[in-house]
């Protein structure tokens, strides 16, 4: 049996810490990427801009305070007999406005050149975005249908989408926000220290050090508890995705009720995470105040004691003052900004864990483009295990000649549907080989295998879109003639024409605007103009009334027309004319034949006839196909 794909959306599986290391080597490992390298000059220049901007934060405070340096030495001159005047004066005042007029452009460039940074580094942001979002949902299409049919598609695209949006915050915050903050750390250390006493460096560390510490202990523990409101906010959006796309199925079961009170239990789990999460975040903003107050209140004190002294004057007390708190700015975002951080690595992990998942069945590295010969299916003694099942086939070997056309059937469970899974190569069998023309499909490649096919299964799935794009959707580049040609083989013309938008009609979410019959017909259409060399119906019509089941068995037996054709089925009438027949029982093969052939067996097949003979079907005739 094969092992099962772990599924990412499900958070009990994980156990994601959101390491800042992994995820800055991945995010720089993008920016490092050849898709990103038109962008290196902006990103080259944004990190000129940050420094600068860091440069005239720091040095900013000590204009001012030359400024107040200059007045009170003025006044003290003053008041001294027979000081000097005039010019002297002028002077003074001079040098007080231009020191002033300093620590104004300088606050200008602080906060001016970031956000010409932020501008330049839009589109870069942007685009790092929008690479993550493709790549990721690219490698989420090319996975293997056993990944998707145990995915939680609400949850999926939560991934994909915070994962993107990781990327933008780590870029803006990390890059440009914290690295920056550390930097303007150490920046004011060293003015401080060269200008006004070693002490006010040590302080101004050993304040931001404390504050760094608590806030990022508290904010750890936050992060855990925003770790449970996320997975009550997947499994709120998976359920609520998926009890809307199943509405009909809701109502005919009377389930709203049950539906509404599932959803209130899981918002109740979030809504206690939620309330959990805004009480730690009291507690964090008054540590971080009465750190910052205090980192104050000793520069303030030791400043002033200076002054006392007379090593310091007036305006370096407010430059000392000034600068920590310039250090405070960006730190009073810190808490926030931590968990953010803590939380878009966890996110950026989740999606690149979701990026390193691997497709069971994958093309082999010397695959080769299927070359077509005619169309004929080999089956050679194919056995294949689902998840669950002791055994789903077993020894399994038939041949469907070029231009032939050949049924399935038996009773539920017999591994019909097994067969075609394996024939599109959703799955790759534990044993035996299945060809087209001769070539194993283990050794060609699945667009080119896919491309030879073409399917109308019991429920068409049609996409939100028009009719036209519905139909052209196996052979989108089909011109208008060939179109109007499929849709009119396809017992389809007349009611399109009937539709006052014609091909541009919207059919609506998975063509619910559409009865069953039409949805059907639509899917023979999408097959007749994908003209594929194998066609396969898995019990198209099982799902129609008897009337409707006949007009879209003749667009059938026209779409199987000069092509190799296998047909699961149901109902028996649908393949009584089939050139042969195999019945299937509990994975094997038990008989094969004609119709006439079975019945003469009075075997699986002759009891399946009978019985839907006596059921009344009205279909039990030998006109299809």
């Amino acid at each position: 049996m094969r092992p099962s794909t772990p599924d990412p959306t499900d958070d009990s599986t994980k156990a994601n810490d959101g390491g800042l290391g992994p995820a800055m080597a991945r995010l720089f490992g993008l920016l490092a990427s050849p898709e990103m390298a038109r962008w290196r000059v902006r990103m080259v220049v944004a990190l000129i801009l940050t420094v600068i901007a860091k440069l005239f934060s720091v040095y900013a405070p000590v204009f001012f305070g030359d400024g107040i340096n200059a007045i009170s030495g003025h006044e003290t001159a003053a008041a001294v007999p027979g000081a000097a005047t005039g010019w002297m004066a002028s002077g003074a005042v001079a040098g007080f406005a231009l020191a002033f007029l300093a620590y104004a452009a300088a606050r200008f460039l602080s906060v001016g050149a970031p956000q010409l940074r932020d501008a330049m580094f839009a589109p870069v942001s942007q685009d790092a975005q929008r690479l993550t979002s493709v790549k990721a949902f690219g490698h989420v299409q090319g996975l293997s249908i056993g990944f998707h049919q145990m995915k939680r598609t609400g949850a999926l695209n939560r991934i994909i989408d915070r994962g993107a949006r990781a990327v933008d915050f780590l870029m803006r915050f990390l890059v440009f926000n914290i690295a920056p903050t550390l930097l303007e750390l150490v920046l004011a250390a060293g003015v401080l220290s060269a200008n006004y006493g070693w002490e006010f460096a040590v302080i101004s560390l050993v304040t931001v050090g404390v504050y760094m510490a608590m806030t990022w202990s508290v904010t750890d523990w936050r992060v855990k508890i925003r770790r449970d409101m996320n997975n009550a906010d997947n499994e709120a959006n998976a359920r609520a995705v998926d009890s809307l796309i199943n509405f009909e199925t809701v109502k005919a079961f009377a389930a709203e009720q049950r539906e509404t009170d599932a959803y209130d239990s899981v918002m109740q789990r979030y809504a206690h995470a939620a309330a959990k999460s805004q009480s730690s975040l009291a507690v964090l903003n008054a540590g971080q105040a009465l750190v910052m107050n205090a980192g104050l209140l000793a520069m303030a004190l030791t400043a002033g004691w200076k002054a006392w002294n007379g090593a310091l004057q007036p305006g370096d007390v407010a430059a000392v003052t000034l600068i920590l708190m310039t250090i405070y700015q960006p730190l009073n975002i810190l808490g926030w900004a931590y968990r953010e951080i803590k939380q878009s690595a966890v996110d950026m992990e989740r999606l690149f864990d979701t990026l390193a998942l691997k497709p069971d069945v994958a093309d082999a590295p010397d695959a080769k483009p299927l070359v077509l010969k005619g169309g004929a299916v080999t089956f050679d003694k194919v056995s294949f295990a689902h998840d669950g099942r002791a055994r789903s086939i077993e020894s399994v070997s038939l041949d469907v000649a070029p231009g032939t056309f050949v049924g399935l059937c038996g009773p539920s469970g017999a591994g019909k549907s097994t067969i075609l899974r394996l024939l599109f190569r959703f799955y790759d069998p534990e044993a035996g080989r299945v060809l087209i023309d001769g070539q194993d499909l283990t050794d060609v490649t699945q667009e080119s295998l896919r491309d030879a096919l073409g399917l109308v299964p019991q429920d068409v799935v049609l996409f939100n879109d028009t009719l036209r794009s519905n139909v052209i959707y196996g052979r989108p580049e089909a011109s208008e003639a060939e179109i109007l040609d499929a849709l009119e083989r396809a017992q389809l013309g007349e009611f399109v024409r009937k539709l006052p938008e014609g091909l541009e009609t919207r059919v609506g979410e998975r063509g619910l605007k559409l009865s069953g019959g039409e949805k059907q017909r639509v899917g023979v259409a999408r097959a007749i103009l994908k003209n594929p060399a194998v066609l396969v119906l898995d019990e198209a019509t099982s799902a129609l009334d008897s009337e409707t089941e006949q007009e879209v068995q003749t667009a059938l037996a026209e779409a199987a027309k000069g092509r190799t054709t296998i047909a699961v089925a149901h109902r028996l009438s649908t393949i009584a004319n089939a050139d042969r027949i195999y019945v299937m029982d509990a994975g094997v093969i038990t008989e094969a034949g004609t119709h006439t052939e079975l019945l003469g067996l009075d075997g699986l097949y002759a009891r399946m006839w009978k019985r839907q003979s006596e059921a009344g079907d009205p279909a039990m005739v030998l006109d299809a196909l």
